[in-house]
């Protein structure tokens, strides 16, 4: 059997950016990538703490030590530039693996720098 858990985690990140015309996705600071342990083009869920919206994109990367979190395309319109949003990858283990599993949860300071 296979269960699916969190694999990493942004905690309540500040969006910096919010671009409607740029072709989708979300733009995150290399260095918040890394220690997330994200992939580039891996889907992310996003959950935005001060409207309660919850939408799916994928991961771009953005400068390294920047501070992005930049929503492009569609997932513009599910923040303001400002709000604070959690955003998480999920994975399959099957169940030993699950046991074992450790995910990396990333809490960032106001300039979305790491803590």
């Amino acid at each position: 059997m296979q269960v699916t858990l969190m694999k990493g985690k942004i905690h309540r990140a500040r969006v910096t950016e919010a671009d409607l015309h740029y072709e989708g996705s979300i733009s995150i600071d290399r260095n918040l990538i890394e220690a997330a342990g994200f992939l580039v083009n891996e889907r992310v869920d996003i959950y935005n703490i001060d409207n309660g919206a919850r939408f799916s994109t994928y991961v771009i990367e953005a400068p390294g030590g920047s501070g992005t979190i930049g929503l492009n395309g569609a997932a513009a319109r599910q923040a303001m530039v400002g709000d604070k949003v959690i955003i998480v990858t999920y994975a399959n283990f099957d169940g030993d693996e699950a046991r074992r599993f450790q995910p990396r949860i990333v809490i960032v300071d106001e300039k979305n720098q790491t803590i």
